[in-house]
């Protein structure tokens, strides 16, 4: 398969239309269409279902769009890494993360590329540990910024001083607001809106006492801001982490486990891995940036 045809193939899946994305190709629609039919042979697959007005992918024609989206844009990231001059730090950086306001030493490395290097260029992408995994281990993101305890055997990491504390989101006019915190005892027989990552993890049964997922869950999600939306609808009560959702003084409260529970965060990128220049000065300002901090933190007397 050549990238030139694979890109042909996603812009005909995007538009549903060999007309309208021969246009956009700049290539004529036989020539568009021949293409098409050759990557059908090559690979023994129907790709498409072609209408009058529209061209719909099938089932085999999914699986191969998920997978080209991914190839291009490998190759995409590794065209513009060759492309950056020895003089000057050029390209993107993409990152993989959790949601968590650990993220903003990141966020401070990230200004400190951009002051002295302006093209260089930040991507992120929000998911739970597990889809953060996947686009490390698919080599799609260069970093990933993991909330919790995960597997980390295949990957060089450092921990950030930083934690995040576990709680449910809740409407601030359940009795369970009125509590300063929630203990195991709170948490049986609710309707629980749990995070994917939440249900997998084991100190979350040993907090609880019991198995996790023998608990009243209702749905579950991987990002909380829908779930939030569920809380303020009077679905049930979030599992999630402190500050990612403005709540004091509006329709939400959140409130901490008791015994307390936190998550570490952990900045994890392939072990053996070859970075480009922007993504190497992006770990170097990280790694200064935390050393920085760490000096400044007072020290107990001996």
């Amino acid at each position: 398969m050549e990238l030139r045809v694979l890109r042909y193939f996603i812009e005909v899946a995007r538009e549903q239309n060999i007309t309208a994305a021969a246009e956009r190709l700049h290539v004529t629609q036989p020539t568009l269409s021949k293409q098409l039919i050759d990557l059908e042979n090559e690979l023994g697959k129907k790709l498409f279902v072609r209408g009058k007005r529209r061209t719909v992918l099938t089932e085999d024609g999914q699986f191969l769009y998920r997978r080209a989206q991914e190839i291009v844009d490998i190759a995409d990231k590794t065209e513009a890494a060759f492309r950056a001059t020895d003089e000057a730090i050029a390209g993107d950086v993409s990152v993989g993360c959790g949601e968590t306001e650990g993220i903003l030493p990141m966020i401070e490395a990230m200004k400190r590329v951009r002051a002295a290097h302006p093209d260089v260029r930040f991507h992120l992408y929000s998911g739970n540990g597990e889809d953060v995994s996947a686009r490390l281990d698919d080599g799609l993101v260069d970093f990933g910024l993991f909330v919790g305890n995960i597997d980390l055997d295949k990957y060089d990491y450092i921990r950030l001083p930083y934690r995040d504390t576990w709680g449910l989101l809740m409407p601030s006019a359940s009795p369970l607001a009125e509590k300063p915190h929630v203990t195991p005892a709170d948490m049986e027989g609710i309707p629980l809106l749990c995070s994917r990552q939440a249900m997998l993890s084991n100190e979350m049964s040993g907090w609880l006492g019991q198995d996790f997922s023998k608990l009243n869950i209702i749905s579950t999600h991987n990002l909380l801001h829908n779930a939030a939306i569920m809380v303020k609808a009077g679905m049930g009560y979030a599992l999630a982490i402190d500050g990612l959702i403005g709540e004091e003084g509006g329709e939400l409260v959140f409130r901490p486990l008791e015994p307390r529970m936190e998550a570490v965060l952990t900045f994890a990128w392939k072990k053996h891995q070859v970075f480009s220049k922007a993504a190497a000065k992006f770990l170097e300002e990280l790694l200064a940036l935390l050393r920085e901090r760490e000096d400044r933190t007072p020290r107990r007397a001996e």
